[in-house]
């Protein structure tokens, strides 16, 4: 396929994904149900970190998990008591257990104790001549497990590029909270991070469908995946290259309805 074709179809399918009705079906509704920033990046970035398996379930755990801190994730954070945390011990999800949910809660409560939001804790580690927020997610990965008792095992929920992880969940994150439009799907509440610097949430239907088009060459599908997928598409919009993830993703889900889009 032509590069020029290859783009047509792709911005075709960003209009066509990136609208308000891919909403309701995603992980985004549930950071969607807020208007506060701070509701906003707590839900948005827990509900990230939820993101394996069926989207339907994702979105019935991150419910699950806002009902439990009263539907108001901030306040919550930011006042609850040791004795508040009893009755989160037994959410679960997967491999997510009680021994991670209080560990989340200690790193939010503290942080967000002294900061107003959790964008720093991306930002301090990038800056304007960074090509990609790679440094933002290792120096995001070290604060989080700075606490001198975090668990070894919840490590395993933050990924890093220092682990050559894809880091899906945090860039999916990323591109909710920074990129910004006229469409109201993403966020774009975050403004020291510029959409440039974003990376491709490289899930499998993300993944496949770059391969048939093309887009990736390498073989395995790690972090060094990531950039180069990344860069490919920075070919067809260096500005804003990870909208592009509605195309991919959009196609992904199409293709396993209908089967492989002529």
């Amino acid at each position: 396929m032509k590069q020029s074709d290859l783009k047509q179809l792709l911005d075709e399918s960003v209009d066509k994904f990136n609208q308000a009705g891919f909403i309701k079906d995603d992980p985004i509704s549930i950071p969607h149900r807020y208007s506060r920033l701070q509701d906003i990046e707590i839900m948005g970035f827990w509900t990230a970190m939820l993101a394996w398996g069926q989207r339907k379930t994702i979105i019935n755990k991150a419910t699950e998990l806002s009902r439990l801190m009263d539907d108001a994730p901030y306040d919550f954070i930011v006042n609850h008591s040791e004795k508040d945390r009893e009755h989160l011990l037994d959410f679960k999800h997967r491999t997510f257990q009680s021994t991670d949910t209080l560990y989340f809660l200690e790193f939010l409560q503290q942080y967000y104790q002294k900061h107003e939001s959790l964008e720093s804790a991306f930002s301090n580690y990038i800056n304007d001549q960074d090509e990609h927020i790679g440094p933002a997610l290792i120096g995001f990965h070290r604060q989080f497990f700075d606490l001198p008792y975090a668990p070894q095992r919840t490590r395993k929920h933050i990924a890093t590029p220092e682990r050559k992880s894809t880091c899906k969940r945090l860039n999916m994150f990323l591109r909710w909270m920074v990129r910004k439009d006229n469409k109201g799907v993403d966020f774009g509440l975050w403004h020291n991070i510029h959409p440039r610097q974003l990376l491709i949430p490289l899930d499998v239907h993300v993944d496949r469908v770059a391969r048939r088009l093309n887009l990736i060459t390498r073989k395995q599908t790690d972090w060094k995946t990531v950039l180069e997928l990344s860069q490919s598409l920075r070919k067809f919009d260096p500005e804003d290259p990870v909208k592009y993830d509605f195309a991919l993703f959009g196609i992904g889900v199409l293709e396993n309805k209908k089967g492989p889009l002529k």
